[in-house]
């Protein structure tokens, strides 16, 4: 069954077309950089966005086919209504682990959910910059795609910069700006595209 948007997101979305020229995205980087503006109310992420339609077309097709996807953090799950989200920070082995190894809790997660992950996942980092690095050090079997948009002044920025620059399929941006929201919302563009009426 089509989403039917509510009329005040369809206000929202045509002040937001009214403000900013999307035209030159391909249809679903169109797509995921509206929602993200939308999100965020900050037009500014359009331009530090760093997307690929062909990675976007993959990601798109996984979640429609059912992939599994895991998030660092249940703000990210609570956001994505239309799908159960697998979040492995709240696995209890999570916290010896991350003291054995001397990491964070969201590295020692993301450790754990790589080792036992089927291939062809759908991961969605809108936190913490040491889980997406954990994602970069021990890469998940062929991701379909790797939303990685964690927000801070801490490992942020570096940590989106080296998954631009590492050849897997993804969507992040430039910057310390991200978060939960965000990365939802790159997500859930995704997930409704073509479905809006």
């Amino acid at each position: 069954m089509a989403r039917v948007a509510h009329p005040i997101e369809v206000e929202s979305m045509g002040i937001l077309r009214a403000r900013y020229d999307f035209g030159r995205f391909a249809p679903l980087s169109r797509a995921v950089a509206e929602r993200v503006c939308h999100a965020s109310a900050d037009l500014s992420f359009a331009d530090s966005l760093i997307l690929d339609e062909e990675a976007l077309r993959a990601g798109r097709a996984a979640l429609r086919d059912g992939a599994p996807i895991y998030a660092d953090a249940r703000m990210v799950a609570a956001g994505v209504t239309s799908r159960e989200v697998i979040v492995p920070l709240a696995d209890p082995r999570v916290g010896p682990l991350a003291q054995q190894l001397g990491s964070t809790r969201s590295a020692a997660a993301m450790r754990l959910a790589v080792a036992e992950a089927p291939a062809g996942a759908v991961w969605v980092v809108g936190n913490a910059p040491t889980a997406l690095l954990q994602l970069l050090a021990t890469p998940p079997a062929a991701p379909a795609l790797i939303v990685g948009l964690p927000v801070g002044f801490v490992g942020a920025a570096e940590s989106k910069e080296a998954l631009a620059a590492s050849g897997l399929p993804c969507v992040t941006n430039r910057g310390e700006r991200g978060g939960s929201a965000v990365a939802v919302a790159a997500v859930n563009a995704l997930l409704y595209a073509g479905d809006d009426r």
